[in-house]
């Protein structure tokens, strides 16, 4: 064995403890057959890595090029109709099977994880959440839905709700007369309502500027007589028929369920969905502080 190759070795070697220690210091399990399988694969790395280099730095200095030159050449510069070391090809067909293997059966999908464990403790959590919380009071609701809005809706919408001078919807009061000119222009079909698509232009001119002013003046005061087209699905007093459509005069559960749900793309901008990142108690205790917002 040359002395190249012996110090190859000895710094593999050095490698290999050097990777141990920091084992032992990370309290890493090796029981666990994925941190077992990553630890063999340290160590083969780091043999074959200094082990090969060495094999071919030690043949470079003393092996002379031959064999037959093919026809075709570069500026003079040719290659030899050498076959592919057999070393190179087995290796290249062992790493495709071995792939295979391992994303086939090798990867142990339905053994222990810890996302799933995540996964299923967050699961466990959530429905015990439900049950302590499923009666819960006013004031209780209204001081959890403060620690959700404040960590997963203030970023866009402000500490405050008010929107962050128009870069998110403004809570503190229900909608304004622009974002209402741009459904009736656009027509909505987002939130996913039993009353399904509101279609656009059912409204315009004065009629729809005067429609916008009284949904966005909290539709106080004489209702325009346009306002008989939003009635047909929203209900006289825009409160959405029981969930057939959108609540468009107040904040409520339902209304707050289909935004996180579906998300939404208005006048402002678009929300993005966020599906079930919330339970229902915390639907409903965003809703009961979002309410506070606009100061009911």
């Amino acid at each position: 064995m040359s002395s190249l190759m012996i110090k190859a070795l000895a710094f593999a070697a050095a490698l290999i403890i050097a990777t141990i220690v920091v084992v032992k210091q990370m309290n890493i399990d090796l029981s666990d057959p994925i941190n077992m399988i990553t630890m063999i694969g340290a160590v083969a790395i780091a043999v074959l890595t200094f082990g090969v280099s060495a094999k071919y730095i030690n043949q470079m200095k003393t092996d002379t090029a031959g064999g037959e030159l093919a026809e075709e050449n570069w500026d003079g510069i040719g290659e030899y109709k050498n076959e592919l070391p057999g070393g190179w090809a087995y290796s290249f067909l062992g790493t495709i099977i071995w792939a295979l293997w391992y994303w086939i059966a090798g990867y142990p999908v339905n053994a222990f994880s810890q996302i799933g464990q995540y996964n299923e403790e967050v699961k466990a959590y959530n429905t015990k959440f439900e049950t302590v919380h499923k009666n819960a009071d006013a004031a209780t609701l209204q001081q959890m839905g403060e620690s959700i809005f404040l960590v997963q809706c203030a970023p866009c919408h402000g500490t405050t709700g008010d929107g962050l001078s128009g870069k998110a919807h403004d809570f503190t009061s229900r909608i304004s007369k622009e974002q209402v000119l741009a459904v009736i222009k656009n027509g909505s079909n987002q939130l996913g309502y039993p009353m399904g698509a509101m279609p656009p232009m059912m409204a315009q001119g004065k009629d729809a500027e005067d429609i916008a002013t009284y949904v966005a003046g909290g539709m106080k005061g004489e209702q325009p007589a346009a306002f008989a087209a939003c009635a047909s699905c929203h209900g006289a007093d825009g409160k959405g028929m029981n969930g057939m459509a959108a609540n468009i005069a107040d904040y409520d559960e339902n209304l707050i369920s289909h935004v996180i749900k579906n998300g939404k793309k208005g006048a402002i901008g678009t929300m993005p969905a966020f599906h079930d990142r919330m339970t229902p108690v915390q639907l409903k205790a965003l809703a009961t502080y979002i309410k506070t917002l606009k100061g009911e």
